[in-house]
């Protein structure tokens, strides 16, 4: 019988490669990487919220526009 030495088990668990599970390594953010992220969502939020208010806007000038004509 041969004896075998303990592994830790932070070691056991860094020892498997990530390309197993097919998944990236992950990496840790900065808080200035997380609240650059936070600002660059945020704004992709409020960009494709601008173009949908930009959308009913118009359609809302022609409704408005219709009623005009219809009350005349």
């Amino acid at each position: 019988m041969t004896t075998q030495k303990a592994v830790p088990a932070k070691a056991a668990a860094s020892s498997v490669a990530p390309t197993t599970s097919g998944r990236k390594a992950w990496i840790k953010k900065t808080p200035v990487e997380i609240v650059l992220d936070q600002i660059g969502k945020q704004e992709e939020r409020v960009a494709g919220m601008q173009k949908e208010l930009d959308a009913e806007k118009s359609l809302l000038g022609k409704l408005q526009k219709a009623k005009a004509a219809l009350e005349a």
